[in-house]
């Protein structure tokens, strides 16, 4: 079995792992956030530009301002779907480092639950140890009294 030493190592090292594991996932998480509000804030954009639209509609429209709207909303549309992509990307990054938060989580654990076999098996080895000293010394105490 490794030496209680080189366990005490390996647990720090996992704990750093998941420590910057869990740092990198924190600022996964808060970007895929932006990208959302990002999003959200070119749909209320869209959707207010279209009802001004449609208030200029009861006002009369010149035909180039018709187009003009048309290709802005065509714009918009694209921004909207790359933003779309990016948001998605962004959610995909999340799950992968929280698979790698949680696969160097399981490791720090492993390691944790090593150390304390280890443990066990040395406080059990040093009662074994114990209760054989004091048996022979009680041995030794009944042989002197006889």
């Amino acid at each position: 079995m490794a030496t209680s030493s080189a366990l005490d190592t390996l647990i720090e090292l996992a704990t750093k792992e998941t420590d910057e594991a869990a740092k990198r996932l924190g600022t996964s998480m808060k970007a895929a956030e932006d990208t959302e509000q990002k999003l959200a804030l070119l749909m209320q954009y869209r959707d207010d530009y279209s009802a001004r639209f449609q208030q200029s509609l009861s006002t009369g429209l010149t035909a180039m301002g018709y187009r003009n709207f048309q290709v802005f909303m065509d714009k918009l549309e694209q921004a909207i779907s790359g933003q779309q992509l990016v948001v998605r990307d962004a959610h995909a990054r999340v799950d992968r480092e929280r698979s790698a938060w949680q696969a160097s989580e399981r490791k720090r654990m492993s390691y944790g639950t090593l150390a304390n076999r280890a443990l066990k098996a040395k406080q059990l080895a040093e009662n074994k140890r114990d209760q054989k000293q004091t048996d022979e010394h009680a041995a030794r105490l009944f042989q002197y009294k006889r």
